[in-house]
Order: C-alpha cells, then structure tokens, then sequence
C-alpha cells in the first residue's frame, strides 16, 4: 500500500472509532437517565447493572454503526476536501476509483468485523440487554404468546392451547392430536394440563381420550392423569426476542424447528436472519456515498455535507424500520424488506460516484 492509502485508511478507521467512542457514552448516559428510576426502585445490584450496560454498549454499537461509519466518513472526507487535499491527489494523477481504494479496504476491515460482531457477539449481548430490561424494566409484561397458541410439534403430532402460562407452567383447554398417513388416530383433550420440572411429566385435569377405530372410537375420561407427552414445555411459545439471541447457525436451525411447528413468527425470525448479512454488507454502500457527497467544496462548508449526510442517515433508518415492521406483520417478503434499502442505496451510490467522478 502507498501512503495515500495508509493516510486515509488511519483517517477511515480512527475516525470510525472516534466516532463511537464519543456516542456510545452520550447514548449510555441517556439511556440511563431514562431508567435510573426503576433500577433504584427494584435495587438492582450494581454488578447487574454494570453488565447490562456492556451489553448495552456492545447492542447500541451492533445496531447504528451504519450510521456512525456513514457520518465519519463524511467528516473527515469533507475535511480532506475542505484542505483541498483531495484536489492534491487528484491532480498527481490517481484516478478517483484508486482514490476510493483505500475506503473501500477499510470498508472490508469494517465489513468483517461487523459480521463477527452480529453473528456471535451481539446475539450474547442482546440476550443479557433483553433479560435485564423484561426483570427489571418491564416487569410483568409477556415475553411470549399466551393465546391460541398452536404448534407442530413433530411429523405427527398437533397441540393447541387456548392459554399457555409460562410463569406458572400451565395450560388451559390443552389439545392434543396424533396422525398418522394423514389420519387421526387418537385424540386427548383436557380442561388444565400443568408441567412438573422436577420429572419432565404432566397432569392433565379432566380429561379425554379419544383412539380412532375401523368400527368406532373409543373414549376414555381421566381426571387426573398423569403422563410424559413428546414437547420441551419452554420450547412451545419462544420469547418475543429469542431471534435476536441466537448466533447464525442457532438461528437457522430455530427458524427450521420454528417452520414444521407452524409459528406464526417466522417472519420476525428471518428479518432478524437476513440483516446479520444486509447491515455489514451496507459498509460498503454508505461508505462509497458519503464518498461522494463529501468530496468536493460546497458552499457552506463542512456543515452542509454534515446535514446531507445526516439526512440521507435518516431515510436509510426509516426504510430499514418501514420495511422491516412491515415483513414481520404481514406477508410482505422478509428477503426484499430487508434488502431493499441496500438495494435502494445502493443504486444511489453508483449515480453519485458517476457525478463525483465528473
């Protein structure tokens, strides 16, 4: 590498890291501010604390970096241009792609680092983030689905619930249907079903049994009957952000088990799948249009690439959120919801580096 190279990819990656050295307290310190209250109400330990707010740190930075890298570069490119630096490199002869050569390796360094940080390291953090807030923030709100709940649970085997209590490992007008070549073979209903994690067994209260028969069914009343049925009480109804805390190939693996039980929730699950890709990948889109926004003098100054650049944050922000509530709460594609702002600004960064190019 020459030292054009090495002079911007030090700016790239310090400015990058400056920039998060700066907000990450600035988004701690609010964060807390807003909670201080209910920490000290429930007294959490300080150590729990403590803890909460590395993850903290380590979710904040996993879900705005994107933005943090974006609003960097665009600061010390315009400083460059407003030194009239890049006029100097241009003007010795370095075409505007090799120019762009060093961003583009520190956007690859950036790149890597992300897809680790969301793969494996961000998962972990989101578990301990989430846990904390639903014990100590948001105590006594449902993490789960509790009603009408409705799984697969095997190739042959339905159950349905009409209310599942996670807290006190019951189920009322519990259902349980077992076919076989696509017939019913047997049925068991009953009006409570209770799990004892002591011997992995269940009660179930007033119940029936219905067996299908060639030349009739045959009916037997219980009421109490005590028996071992083929699902993990816990696995039923998984917590709302049980996605988010799963590294990529925990994820996979849920989001198949998910599927044959017929959840509901798929559409949540691969939102959260697909931007483990989507969001490392957009390093590379944001950093070729800050590129280009802010590589040339504007009247103004520095501050006007800054509002351009913090404008074009906002609408990359609103379409990942838009089209991403959108995948998870209709049938509207997950794959297109979260690729479409990449794609979008993505076809935004080829026409702006062709006009900065000129």
């Amino acid at each position: 590498m020459k030292i054009l190279d090495w002079y911007i990819l030090k700016r790239y990656l310090g400015t990058f890291s400056m920039m998060l050295l700066l907000f990450i307290p600035i988004g701690i310190t609010v964060n807390l501010a807003e909670k201080i209250d209910k920490i000290l109400d429930n007294e959490v330990p300080f150590i729990e604390v403590a803890y909460y707010y590395l993850d903290f740190t380590i979710y904040f930075a996993n879900l705005l970096f994107p933005i943090f890298l974006f609003l960097s570069v665009i600061w010390f490119t315009s400083k460059l241009a407003m030194n009239t630096e890049i006029v100097a490199f241009l003007s010795s002869g370095v075409s505007f792609y090799r120019f762009l050569r060093p961003y583009l390796i520190g956007a690859t360094i950036v790149c890597v680092g992300a897809l680790i940080l969301s793969m494996y390291l961000a998962p972990q953090a989101s578990k301990g983030f989430n846990e904390f807030k639903y014990r100590y923030l948001k105590h006594g709100q449902e993490t789960r689905e509790t009603n009408d709940v409705y799984r697969q649970i095997n190739d042959n085997e339905f159950i349905y619930a009409n209310h599942f209590s996670p807290s006190s490992n019951s189920a009322r007008n519990f259902t349980l249907e077992h076919f076989e070549d696509n017939e019913l073979k047997f049925k068991i209903s009953a009006s409570s079903l209770r799990y004892n994690p002591e011997d992995s067994t269940y009660r179930l209260t007033m119940a029936d049994k219905r067996i299908i028969g060639a030349r009739g069914d045959s009916i037997f009343n219980y009421r109490t009957l005590d028996t071992i049925l083929p699902f993990e009480f816990d696995e039923l109804t998984p917590e709302s952000y049980i996605a988010e805390t799963l590294n990529y190939t925990e994820l996979k693996e849920f989001i198949s088990k998910e599927k044959r039980r017929g959840s509901g929730n798929i559409s949540r699950y691969e939102v959260v799948a697909y931007k483990r890709w989507s969001i490392p990948i957009s390093a590379f889109i944001l950093t070729i249009i800050a590129v280009a926004v802010s590589s040339f003098k504007r009247r103004g100054g520095m501050g006007v690439n800054l509002a351009v650049g913090i404008c074009l944050a906002f609408i990359f922000i609103f379409f990942d959120k838009v089209f991403g509530t959108m995948a998870e709460q209709s049938t509207f594609s997950p794959l297109i919801a979260v690729w479409f702002p990449n794609i979008v600004f993505g076809i935004l960064a080829i026409v702006l580096l062709i006009r900065a190019k000129r």
